[in-house]
């Protein structure tokens, strides 16, 4: 399974205000709060232990059921720098219950999808069933997380496969430069650890320092139960019967503080031996509370191989609570993209302004597109392009001048019917995403990871109905244009500097990119 992160549906939501209780308590010592009624109801119900369970009421005929756990590359360190990786991969093995053989066998006999993934801020167990499998599936994802064997055998095989994984992704640079792109932009700091396990941690990492990982992450209070069609109340008891004994932690511990809103923000092939520590150290401390730092950089990989220059120029993005990240998720829409060789026919974006502005004027662009990333307290933006290599002395003024654009009124600027344009594109990639069980599932256990409750879609395109230009061209400047650490992005952290990642033959022929950005373009520190 590849795991570099695309964008997700969930990254656009905003602060909201508290809402009122208003659904039943379920059962005394449960506490439970109601969305409002402006789409399928949705309830979230907090465990004695501290995990939360929410359901939503889509009619249909199967069930979608996740369990999202606080965890991924951002909580790892130096040490344990891949565990999630290897997590993802070591899902649905074998347990204390059943054996490896025998957990497929169950699995199979669902007739439906059972799925592991992990991302920087979180590791998903997800499934889609039909309703008389919910017990099994559940069953089955809580054995996966609460008792796994591990053994030898699955470590070695899976080390195996990672490995191999690994070096596919890195031959391919459509795959591998966003996932150097976030190691520049966030060096030697939470969203900047390497999502894929590097290749010099497979022999480091054994048994020891997994378990040691799940004991620090895998808490109660960091996991969300989240289901999609079922009732409520079923989801409840079933949640209580597979997960309920999982004990809380102390109140001593430190809990984390990166999804609370109230904060305030300024505007080959190998053999792996494996050592496994006898005590393992823990880093919970160190990194429940670290705050994503964005220090921008360059980094070129000269590859004469290479058939085309590839070049990916950003800048820190906005942190999910920043009340502007519907006018910048709206700028992403706007900038568009994609390949050269076709948009995939009407309403794929072929009006949109990379494909417009770019890639149908300069026909030396094989790829060029708008990226938004989108984590708790940062985030990433810019253009990737791949060109010919004749074209690459052009290409760095080519991206920064689609950037300056979105900066204000000018010509050649946002027009008012792109703007339009732009807001019904992001509102139907909301809606229509949303008809897959799976991503609604994912989405309502996302957000009440983040912000407790579910924001419902129809705020979220209230919220998009209602920018202006003004307010893109503002928070465009805030993120391209970051004149002074008062002004920088979450919590004045960030260095303000642009990122720049490139990859391809005769690098050279780039010029000073950073130089170019700043002096000819006003864009970054």
């Amino acid at each position: 399974m590849m795991r570099i992160p695309k964008p997700s549906t969930s990254t656009l939501i905003s602060r909201v205000k508290p809402i009122s209780p208003s659904a039943p308590i379920l059962r005394k010592g449960y506490a439970s709060t109601s969305a409002p009624p402006l789409s399928s109801a949705s309830v979230v119900t907090t465990l004695p232990n501290k995990i939360r369970v929410a359901t939503e009421a889509l009619p249909g005929h199967f069930h979608a059921v996740g369990v999202y756990v606080d965890a991924g590359s951002r909580f790892e360190s130096s040490r344990t720098s891949g565990i999630s990786h290897l997590l993802d991969r070591l899902a649905f093995k074998s347990t204390d219950k059943h054996t490896d053989d025998e957990m497929t066998r169950l699995i199979d006999s669902l007739g439906s999808q059972v799925t592991c993934s992990s991302s920087r801020e979180t590791i998903m167990y997800q499934s889609t069933v039909f309703p008389q499998s919910l017990p099994l599936a559940l069953e089955l994802i809580s054995s996966t997380i609460k008792h796994p064997q591990m053994t030898s055998e699955e470590i070695a095989a899976q080390k195996e496969a990672a490995a191999y994984e690994i070096r596919e992704i890195w031959s391919k640079p459509e795959l591998i430069l966003p996932e150097i792109f976030h190691t520049v932009a966030f060096q030697d700091n939470t969203l900047g650890m390497p999502l894929l396990c590097p290749e010099s941690q497979l022999s480091k990492i054994g048994v020891g320092e997994i378990r040691g990982f799940m004991k620090d992450w895998y808490k109660p209070e960091r996991m969300v139960i989240a289901g999609v069609g079922m009732p409520h109340n079923e989801l409840v008891e079933l949640s209580q019967k597979f997960f309920g004994d999982i004990p809380s932690t102390s109140m001593s511990t430190l809990a984390s503080t990166l999804h609370t809103s109230n904060q305030p923000q300024p505007s080959g092939s190998k053999s792996f031996a494996t050592v496994s520590n006898i005590s393992t150290p823990s880093d919970y401390n160190d990194l429940v509370n670290a705050k994503a730092v964005y220090t921008g950089g360059e980094h070129y990989i000269e590859n004469a191989e290479d058939q085309l220059v590839h070049l990916h120029i950003g800048f820190e993005g906005l942190g999910i609570h920043d009340p502007d990240i519907y006018a910048l998720a709206t700028l992403q829409t706007l900038l568009g993209g994609g390949g050269s060789f076709s948009a995939g026919g009407p309403g794929k974006g072929m009006y949109t302004r990379l494909y417009t502005k770019v890639l149908n004027q300069h026909y030396s662009v094989d790829y060029c597109a708008g990226f938004h990333h989108c984590y708790a307290d940062s985030g990433l933006f810019g253009i990737a392009a791949s060109v010919y290599p004749q074209f690459a002395p052009r290409i760095v003024d080519v991206i920064a001048g689609q950037l300056h654009s979105l900066t204000g009124q000018m010509f050649g600027g946002i027009e008012e019917k792109e703007f339009r344009r732009a807001k019904n594109m992001l509102k139907s990639t909301l809606v229509m995403a949303l008809e897959s069980r799976l991503t609604a599932v994912e989405d309502l256990g996302r957000q009440v990871q983040i912000h407790g409750q579910k924001v419902p879609v129809e705020e979220m395109c209230a919220k998009i109905d209602e920018l202006t230009l003004e307010d893109l061209w503002r928070t465009a400047n805030r993120v391209l244009r970051p004149t002074s650490s008062s002004s920088r992005l979450n919590y004045g952290l960030g260095s303000g500097k642009a990122t720049i990642v490139a990859q391809g033959p005769k690098l050279g022929a780039l010029g000073d990119v950073k130089r170019t950005l700043k002096e000819r373009w006003g864009l970054g520190l």
